[in-house]
C-alpha cells in the first residue's frame, strides 16, 4: 500500500508531501532549538497518518497523550508499571499493533531512560511473526542516545544506546521505521543520527549544530545562515521520502494540542505586600523542621490487555487542603498572641461561586483547557472587583467540577453526602463522578457516555469507557454489564445512605 501525508506547504503555497512507504524504509530526522517547533511537526506527521500505520511514541514531557482524545491511542504511564510489565506491554503492543505513547513524565530522568530502553528493546526482540510496520517516534532523542555520558551510569547509558541504535540501524527489518526528534544535533549520537536518510531542519543558533544541519542538507557555509533565519514552524527538509533537493516547509495545523502547561501570563495575587509576607513567613520555623516529603509513585499494577491500558489513569491524590488564609498581625499585640486567619468575607465567596457558574455555563467550557479557565475566572473576578487570590488551580478546578455538577443547587443532607464522595477522588475526574454520585442518591437514571464525555471534557465513547474503568479500579464506582450489553453503574456507600435516610423518614 502507497500512501503520501500531507505536512505543510512550501513558499509557493504546493503542499509538501511525506511518502510514508518510502519513510518506513528511511527513517527520519528532525532537528530544531526549542521552541522552532519541532513538537507541532512530530503531531502533525503522526495525525495526518494515524489509521494508516502503527504509531509507538516516547513521550518524555506528555505533550502527546492527546492523541488518545482523537485517534484512539492507549496512553501507558510508565510510572504505574514495574520493569517486566513495560517489557510485557511492549510485546503486545507488536502482537495486537496497538498505537500507543509510553508518556514518562512522572518519572525522574535516569528512570526515563531506563524504561524507554526496555520499551524500545522489547519492540525490537518481538518474535517474527510480529513484525509489522511501525512508526517509532521518539522526543528529546539526545537524552535516549546522547553523544557524551553526561551524568547517566555506564550501565543506563549502554543500555539506551544500544536500543537507540537498534531502532535506528536494524529496526527496519523488523517493521520499525525510527522517527528522533532532538534540540541539538551535536548532543545527539552520531551513529544514530547518521542511520537517517530523511531530515526536516528547524531554526537552529549555535553554529556547530547548524554548520552540521547544513552538511546532512548538501548545503554550503553560506546558505547554513538560512537555517537561522527560519520561524517557529518552518522547517528544511531533504529525503527520499520527502524530496530530492532541500526545500522549505511551513507545517500546516494539528487537530490536537499539548496538555496545558500554563505558559500563558495569569493575573498576580491582589494580595498587599504585607499580607503576601505574612502567607510567605507563617509558621514558617515550623514547616522547616519537618521532614521533607515527597509523592510516592503509585504501586505497580499487574500487566492487563493492551486493549484495556488506561489511556489516563493518574494515582488518586489526597482531596486538597483548605485554600491557604492570610494572616495579619496587629502592630501593638504581643509575641505570644496567635496569629489570626483573614477570612474572605462572604460577599466575595458568594461572587466567586457566580463566577465559576457562569463559566461552567458557557458553551464547551469542559472542552477549554484548566489554565486557561482559571486565567478567564482570575480576569473576571477582577473585573467585578472581587478578591481571588485565595483561589488557587487546584481550588479552582474542584470549584469548577462542583459547578458542573451543579452541587451548590443540592439541598441538604443529599450536598453533605456529595462533598463527604468528592474528598477522596481526583480533580481530574471528579466531575463526571460527581455526576453518578447524585444521580445515584436521587434514585435518577445514571447520565448516558455523552453526558459523561461532556463533563469529562472529551469527544471520545473509548475515553469515557477507560475513566468507568479507572473509577472502579480505584473503588469509587461498580459496573456490571449483562450479556445484552447493557450496564448499570452503582456507587458504595450510597445504598446505605439511601436506607439510612429512609430509616429518618420513617421515624420522624
Amino acid at each position: 500500500m502507497s500512501a503520501q501525508i500531507d505536512i505543510g506547504r512550501d513558499a509557493s503555497g504546493q503542499s509538501i508531501l511525506i511518502d510514508l512507504e518510502e519513510l518506513l524504509a528511511t527513517r527520519l530526522l528532525v532537528q530544531g532549538n526549542s521552541g522552532s517547533g519541532k513538537s507541532h511537526l512530530l503531531r502533525r506527521l503522526l495525525e495526518e497518518c494515524a489509521g494508516l500505520v502503527q504509531q509507538v511514541v516516547i513521550d518524555p514531557e506528555g505533550d502527546f497523550v492527546t492523541l488518545a482524545d482523537h485517534f484512539g491511542h492507549v496512553v501507558i504511564d510508565a510510572a504505574a508499571y514495574s520493569p517486566r510489565e513495560i517489557e510485557a506491554l511492549a510485546a503486545r503492543v507488536r502482537q495486537h499493533r496497538a498505537s500507543v505513547v509510553l508518556s514518562l513524565e512522572e518519572l525522574e530522568v535516569e528512570a526515563q531512560i531506563r524504561c524507554a530502553a526496555l520499551f524500545l528493546t522489547a519492540l525490537f526482540d518481538a518474535p517474527r511473526e510480529h513484525w509489522y510496520p511501525a512508526l517509532v517516534v521518539v522526543d528529546e532523542a539526545q537524552m535516549f542516545a546522547p553523544a557524551a555520558a553526561g551524568e547517566m551510569n555506564d550501565d543506563t547509558r549502554r543500555l539506551t544506546l544500544a536500543a537507540m541504535t537498534n531502532l535506528m540501524c536494524r529496526g527496519r527489518k523488523r517493521g520499525l521505521a525510527g522517527i528522533v526528534a532532538t534540540q541539538r544535533l551535536a548532543k545527539l549520537a552520531k551513529n544514530v543520527a547518521a542511520e537517517a536518510s530523511n531530515f526536516l531542519m528547524g531554526r537552529t543558533f549555535l553554529d556547530i549544530d547548524m554548520q552540521r544541519a547544513a552538511d546532512l542538507l548538501g548545503m554550503d557555509r553560506r546558505q547554513a545562515e538560512r537555517i537561522r533565519d527560519l520561524q517557529r514552524g518552518q522547517f528544511l527538509g531533504l529525503g527520499p521520502a520527502i524530496s530530492r533537493r532541500p526545500v522549505a516547509v511551513n507545517v500546516g495545523t494539528v487537530q490536537t494540542g499539548a496538555k496545558a502547561t500554563g505558559q500563558g501570563l495569569i493575573p498576580l495575587p491582589d494580595a498587599p505586600g504585607e499580607a503576601m509576607e505574612a502567607l510567605l513567613t507563617d509558621r514558617l520555623a515550623e514547616a522547616a523542621r519537618e521532614p521533607a516529603t515527597r509523592t510516592p509513585a503509585p504501586p505497580p499494577r499487574p500487566a492487563i490487555e493492551i486493549e484495556r491500558a488506561l489511556s489516563a489513569a493518574p494515582a488518586l491524590r489526597p482531596a486538597p487542603a483548605a485554600p491557604p488564609t492570610l494572616r495579619a498581625v496587629e502592630p501593638d499585640a504581643p509575641a505570644v498572641l496567635e496569629q489570626a486567619p483573614i477570612s474572605a468575607p462572604a460577599p466575595a465567596a458568594e461572587g466567586i461561586a457566580d463566577v465559576v457558574r457562569e463559566l461552567a455555563a458557557s458553551e464547551g467550557a469542559t472542552f477549554r483547557p484548566a489554565t486557561a479557565l482559571f486565567r478567564d475566572f482570575a480576569i473576571r473576578c477582577r473585573q467585578l472587583g472581587i478578591a481571588s487570590a485565595h483561589v488557587d488551580l487546584p481550588g479552582f478546578r474542584r470549584l469548577f467540577a462542583f459547578a458542573l455538577a451543579g452541587v451548590d443547587q443540592l439541598e441538604e443532607p443529599l450536598r453533605g453526602l456529595v462533598e463527604q464522595q468528592a474528598a477522596r477522588v481526583d480533580d481530574d475526574v471528579l466531575a463526571p463522578y460527581l455526576a453518578l454520585v447524585i444521580a445515584a442518591a436521587s434514585g435518577e437514571p445514571m447520565p448516558g457516555e455523552e453526558e459523561l464525555a461532556r463533563l469529562y471534557g472529551s469527544a471520545s465513547p473509548s475515553r469515557v469507557r477507560r475513566l468507568l474503568d479507572h473509577l472502579e479500579r480505584m473503588g469509587l464506582i461498580v459496573v456490571r454489564e449483562d450479556f445484552g450489553g447493557e450496564r448499570s453503574i452503582t456507587v458504595p456507600g450510597v445504598d446505605e445512605w439511601r436506607a439510612e435516610q429512609g430509616r429518618i423518614a420513617l421515624a420522624s
